[in-house]
């Protein structure tokens, strides 16, 4: 008999695809992509686009009073906290942020080639 059986401890919709890297279509998230990777998103999107002005203050605080920033920034870091806190408890901006993990991962299962930004962050992790 010449038929090889393959076996996988991977189900199908993550070892299928043309890269074996799971099905491009699959839209389905598995439990470490909404209560981590998505989040991951979300908080390098928060920092990066929406609260630009306030993670500026609050960086620029820290650097001109370095050992006091505990002391002397608390003001800038409860605006930053503040302006996190709203879009990471805001379901368009979340509902927004899985869409964009969902092409990137789409992307990825298609080509086989990491998405630069997000493996990026994992090697920043």
């Amino acid at each position: 008999m010449d038929t090889k059986l393959e076996h996988s401890l991977l189900s199908p919709k993550l070892s299928e695809g043309p890269h074996n890297l799971g099905d491009p279509n699959d839209t389905t998230l598995r439990r470490v992509e909404t209560d981590v990777l998505i989040p991951q998103l979300m908080r390098e999107k928060a920092r990066t686009e929406k609260c630009q002005t306030e993670v500026q203050e609050f960086s620029k605080c820290c650097a001109d009073n370095n050992v006091l920033m505990v002391v002397k920034c608390r003001n800038e870091n409860s605006v930053l906290k503040s302006c996190l806190t709203k879009w990471y408890a805001d379901e368009k901006f979340r509902e927004e942020c899985t869409q964009q993990y969902l092409e990137d991962r789409k992307r990825f299962r298609s080509t086989g080639v990491p998405n630069k930004s997000r493996f990026s962050q994992l090697k920043s992790s």
